[in-house]
């Protein structure tokens, strides 16, 4: 159950976005330029990136939602999520990928912890510097998402199918609407 009465019972941030739409639609623009604006990384990865850090926060809504957007958006689908999530280190990914998923994974510790060797593995792997900017970047944004949607204690539905739904939509239509 929710912190705060919302005066709706839709799951996760859409709850807190419907409760307080002022501060929705800028963070909804935010998320549809780092997650599906022109950008050179795949929509799927970038929401790959988004999942993994979810994850690091263990925050189960955006984690479970953004498995489920970047699974929708990937040929790979969930089994690839769920490798990166398990072990990035094994997960069959780019080596440019990694070098921006353990990019993310530095900053979802802390800004400071993103060395000039992270920096320059992603450089040598083929990341540009929109590509480094925008993965510090999608890393900085979910974990205050994340902060957001568990720190008022959101309500998270426990069945996929939910996310798969959520998926559809974010796909087909985009964070702002």
């Amino acid at each position: 159950m929710p912190h705060i009465a919302l005066g709706n019972d839709l799951p996760g941030i859409t709850g807190l976005f419907a409760y307080r739409p002022q501060t929705a639609r800028p963070m909804s623009e935010l998320a549809e330029v780092l997650l599906r604006g022109e950008n050179s990384l795949p929509r799927g990865e970038r929401e790959l990136i988004a999942a993994y850090v979810s994850a690091l926060n263990d925050c189960r809504f955006c984690y479970s939602s953004h498995a489920a957007f970047a699974a929708a958006q990937l040929d790979e689908g969930m089994d690839l999520v769920e490798q990166v999530r398990a072990d990035l280190g094994a997960a069959p990914v780019t080596p440019k990928l990694r070098a921006l998923l353990t990019i993310a994974g530095a900053v979802q510790e802390s800004g400071r912890k993103v060395a000039e060797e992270h920096i320059a593995a992603a450089r040598e792997a083929g990341a540009d510097d929109v590509e480094i900017h925008d993965a510090v970047l999608i890393a900085a944004a979910f974990c205050m998402f994340n902060r957001y949607v568990d720190g008022l204690a959101s309500l998270t539905p426990e069945d996929p199918a939910a996310y798969a739904g959520m998926a559809q939509v974010i796909v087909t239509q985009g964070y702002v609407r």
